[in-house]
Parts: C-alpha cells; sequence; structure tokens
C-alpha cells in the first residue's frame, strides 16, 4: 500500500495531482491519500482531507511506502517504521508555503537511506516508477536516546 500525505495544516494540490494521475496511468489501486483542506479532489486514488493521528499512524505502519510533503512529522514517522519515504517540498513561490524551509528539509535529507527526494513534478514521477525498488532504513527508535538525555541534562545544569 502506498500512504500519500500532505500533513495537517495546507493542501497541496500540485503533489497531489501527480500522484493520482500516476495511479491512473500505471492502474495503482492501492494508493490512500490524506490531502488536506484543498480545493482538488483526485479521481484514481482513495482519500479523505483528514485522518485522525491512529489513523495516521495505522496506515503508515501499513504502508509499503510514504509519500509526502517534506514535514518533519512524515519525515520522522517512515523514520520510525522503517518504511521507504518520498518527499516533495512545499514551495513559497508557489505560495504552498510561507517559506521555503521545506527545500532547505529535503536537501539536509536527500543523502539519507530510506529517503527519496523529488524537487519538482517531473522528479516526483521518475520516483514514483521506481516506488517498487524503494528500501527504508532501519527503524529508529520514538523515544530519545539516553545519551542524548544526558547531554540536554547536563546542558541545562551547565548553564548559567
Amino acid at each position: 500500500m502506498i500512504f500519500v500525505t500532505v500533513g495537517t495544516q495546507l493542501a497541496f494540490d500540485r503533489m497531489i495531482r501527480v500522484v493520482d494521475a500516476w495511479a491512473g496511468a500505471s492502474g495503482r489501486a492501492d494508493v490512500f491519500a490524506q490531502i488536506g483542506p484543498g480545493a482538488w479532489r483526485p479521481s484514481h486514488i482513495e482519500w479523505s482531507e483528514f485522518v485522525t493521528p491512529g489513523e495516521f499512524d495505522r496506515r503508515s505502519r501499513e504502508s509499503d511506502v510514504i509519500i509526502g510533503h517534506a514535514g518533519m512529522g512524515a519525515i520522522l514517522t517512515a523514520m520510525q517504521y522503517g518504511k521507504p519515504i518520498v518527499i516533495m517540498p512545499r514551495r513559497a513561490a508557489l505560495r504552498e508555503q510561507r517559506n521555503d524551509h521545506q527545500v532547505a528539509t529535503a536537501r539536509r535529507f536527500s543523502h539519507r537511506q530510506g529517503i527519496t527526494v523529488a524537487m519538482d513534478e517531473h522528479e516526483l514521477v521518475d520516483r514514483l516508477d521506481q516506488l517498487d525498488s524503494l528500501v527504508g532504513a532501519d527503524a529508529i527508535s520514538d523515544r530519545a536516546s539516553d545519551q542524548l538525555i544526558n547531554a540536554i541534562r547536563e546542558f541545562i545544569h551547565d548553564s548559567p
């Protein structure tokens, strides 16, 4: 199953249009998208504007791959479950976001195993065509390591 998510705040019609057209052309019937409050509605994939946190977690765990905006929630969830994720950043110039922090996030994570970046619609189609060959990285814990907690504790205690 392919789980597509745009996050909880904004629609991302540009990405959803590409995934919907690709699913229709490729005959993929195993795509579910959380599309946000956009004006455009998919015709080839199952979708919902929003999902509950529990449904988001379940769909993430059960998916073979996650496709999402370059939001940290989607990225960390994919990493937590060891799922491959394809991310496409929202762009401020296209009025999809207030600034280009998602572009910076995508660039920062572009070399990490399990994370595949598509900077635009054309790259997204290419990445979608390669979904069956994507591999996730080893799952990460949903808890901070003892080393990190101790480092933060020391920093707080050593601060004036």
